[in-house]
C-alpha cells in the first residue's frame, strides 16, 4: 500500500501534467466510472445468487 508521501508525489505530478482546471473534471469522470463499474459488478453478483437459489429450489422439488 502506498504511503502518504507517494500519494502526495502522484498528486503533484498529476497537477503538473493536467493542470488545476482539468483535475476536477478528471476526478468526476473517474468517480462516475467507478460508480458505474461497482453497480455493474453488483448486478452480476445478484444474478449469480439468484441462479444458485433457483438451482437449490429445483433440487428441493426433486
Amino acid at each position: 500500500m502506498p504511503g502518504p508521501m507517494s500519494l502526495i508525489v502522484i498528486a503533484v505530478i498529476a497537477l503538473l501534467v493536467f493542470g488545476p482546471k482539468k483535475l476536477p473534471e478528471i476526478g468526476k469522470a473517474f468517480g462516475s466510472s467507478l460508480r458505474e463499474f461497482k453497480s455493474a459488478t453488483k448486478g452480476l453478483v445478484d444474478d449469480d445468487e439468484s441462479t444458485v437459489k433457483k438451482a437449490e429450489d429445483k433440487k428441493e422439488l426433486e
